[in-house]
C-alpha cells in the first residue's frame, strides 16, 4: 500500500478507527511525523488532538538500546532487566534521565504553546505516528500513555515490518496498521512524499485542533409571510452553513439534530437550525407531510441566508424534512452543494429525485427495516452523486450506544469531503 502524504495515510487510518469514534478518545501524535497523521485521525472521530512527547532513555554506551522511557506529568518507565544486564548505575540512569527530561520539557513547551495537555485518565488514547520501523519509541509511548491513566491504549499507524507489529501486541491493547509489508526497509518508501515535518506544522496543526466553540445567534427566518424562528452558528471563517430541515413533530430544539450540528461546528461549518412549521400549523398533521410546503420554506429560508453569509451551503434533514430538502435541493435555481439524510423519507420526494443535482448521503438504522426498505426504492430514482450507508444495530432515533456519533461522523465527512473547490 503507498500512500500519497502523511495526509492521505491520516484520512485512510481515521476511516480505519472510525469504530473507536464511541469510546470518548483522543488522538495523540508522536512528533513530529506523527502529528499531521493524528490530526486527520482526530478530525475523523472528532476526538481532542495532542502530542505525546517520550524520550527515550538509552544505554550510555549504546544509545540505541533503551533502558527506559519519560513522558510529561513525571511518569518514568524502567525496564530492570536492561539496567542489570547492561551493569548501569544509579549514576549513569540519573545522568540520562537528566538530559533528556530538559529536551522532554522543551518540545511539550513549544509544541503545545501553553496549552495544557489533555488529561488521558480513564479515556482510550490513540498513539498515532507515520509509521514504525523499529517499534522502540511507539512501545515507550503506549508504556508512558497508560502510565499517564489511559484505560485503553490503541497504537495505530499507516505501515509497519510484521515484527514491529507483534511486538507492540504486547504493550498496546490493540495494534491498527493499514499495512505490514513483510519486505520493510524504511518508512519512506511507503510514501511518494514524505518530506520532512517542522516543528512549526506540528504547532499550527495542534492550535486548529482546538475547540472553539461558537455561541448560536437567535435569527428570524421570512419564510411564507412568517418570521420562523432559529438558531445560526458561524464558527470562524466557517467553510460552509449546513440547514437542517426537521421532521414530523420536531424542531430546532431536537438534541439529535443538535448534537450533529455541533459535530459540524467543531469542524469548521455553520448550521441552521430553524422551525419550518409554527406552532399552531404542528397541530395540523397535514401539514408535516406538506413536502412541497416545506420545501418552499426551505429555498426561502436559504435565501434569506445567503443575505448573511457568501458561503456555499447544504442541507441536513431528518424524517420529513429529508423529503423537503430534496424538493428544495431539485428546484431549478438551487445550488445547494450537497445534501445528508438521517433516518428520512426520501420516498416522499420521488416525484423531484431525478432533479436533484447534489451529492446525496442517506443515512438509516439497520434496525429500521421499513424506513431502509423505503430509502432503497429512493436510491434508485436519484441520477446525482449518492451513497446509502447503515449503521448497523441503529433504530429510527439511532439512540443506541455510539450510533449517532456514527451519523455525525458520516455527515460531516460528507459535508466537507464535497466542499466546492
Amino acid at each position: 500500500m503507498l500512500f500519497t502524504d502523511r495526509e492521505d495515510a491520516g484520512r485512510r487510518l481515521g476511516a480505519a478507527l472510525r469504530g473507536y469514534a464511541a469510546d470518548d478518545p483522543v488522538a495523540l501524535g508522536l512528533p513530529r511525523g506523527g502529528v499531521p497523521v493524528a490530526f486527520q485521525v482526530a478530525h475523523a472521530l472528532d476526538a481532542p488532538l495532542d502530542v505525546i512527547v517520550v524520550r527515550k532513555l538509552g544505554v550510555p554506551y549504546q544509545r540505541e538500546l533503551a533502558f527506559g522511557a519519560i513522558g510529561e506529568g513525571g511518569v518514568r518507565v524502567i525496564s530492570d532487566d536492561i539496567v542489570r544486564r547492561g551493569r548501569l548505575t544509579p549514576q549513569d540512569i540519573a545522568s540520562v534521565e537528566q538530559a533528556e527530561q530538559s529536551e522532554l520539557a522543551r518540545q511539550a513547551a513549544r509544541f503545545r504553546a501553553g496549552r495544557p495537555k489533555v488529561d488521558l485518565r480513564g479515556r482510550t488514547a490513540i498513539v498515532v505516528d507515520d509509521g514504525i520501523a523499529t517499534g522502540a519509541t511507539a512501545a515507550a509511548a503506549c508504556q508512558v500513555v497508560r502510565a499517564q491513566g489511559a484505560s485503553r491504549v490503541v497504537m495505530a499507524v499507516p505501515v509497519a515490518p510484521p515484527d514491529a507489529v507483534a511486538r507492540l501486541g504486547a504493550v498496546a491493547d490493540e495494534v491498527v496498521c493499514l499495512s505490514a509489508p513483510p519486505e520493510f526497509s524504511a518508512v519512506g518508501q511507503w510514501y511518494r512524499d514524505f518530506s520532512q515535518t517542522t516543528d512549526e506544522e506540528v504547532v499550527s496543526l495542534l492550535a486548529q485542533a482546538v475547540r472553539h466553540p461558537t455561541a448560536p445567534e437567535d435569527v428570524s427566518v421570512p419564510a411564507a409571510g412568517l418570521h420562523l424562528p432559529g438558531d445560526l452558528t458561524l464558527p470562524p471563517a466557517a467553510r460552509a452553513v449546513v440547514v437542517f430541515a426537521h421532521g414530523s413533530g420536531s424542531s430546532r430544539h431536537s438534541p439529535r439534530n443538535r448534537e450533529v450540528a455541533a459535530t459540524l461546528n467543531r469542524a469548521g461549518l455553520g448550521t441552521l437550525l430553524f422551525d419550518l412549521l409554527t406552532p399552531a400549523e404542528e397541530v395540523d398533521r397535514s401539514h408535516v407531510f406538506d413536502v412541497d410546503n416545506l420545501a418552499a420554506r426551505l429555498t426561502e429560508a436559504t435565501t434569506w441566508l445567503r443575505t448573511r453569509t457568501p458561503v456555499p451551503i447544504a442541507y441536513f434533514g431528518a424524517s420529513t424534512g429529508a423529503a423537503a430538502a430534496l424538493t428544495a435541493a431539485a428546484s431549478p435555481g438551487a445550488d445547494t452543494y450537497a445534501v445528508v439524510s438521517r433516518g428520512g423519507r426520501p420516498d416522499l420526494a420521488i416525484p423531484h429525485l431525478a432533479s436533484v443535482r447534489a451529492p446525496t448521503l442517506l443515512i438509516v438504522g439497520g434496525q429500521d427495516q421499513l424506513v431502509l426498505t423505503l430509502n432503497r426504492e429512493a436510491q434508485s430514482h436519484l441520477r446525482c452523486e449518492n451513497r446509502l450507508e447503515v449503521v448497523e444495530g441503529a433504530t429510527h432515533l439511532f439512540e443506541e450506544p455510539g450510533a449517532l456519533q456514527q451519523v455525525s461522523a458520516l455527515a460531516r465527512d460528507w459535508f466537507t469531503h464535497h466542499l466546492p473547490a
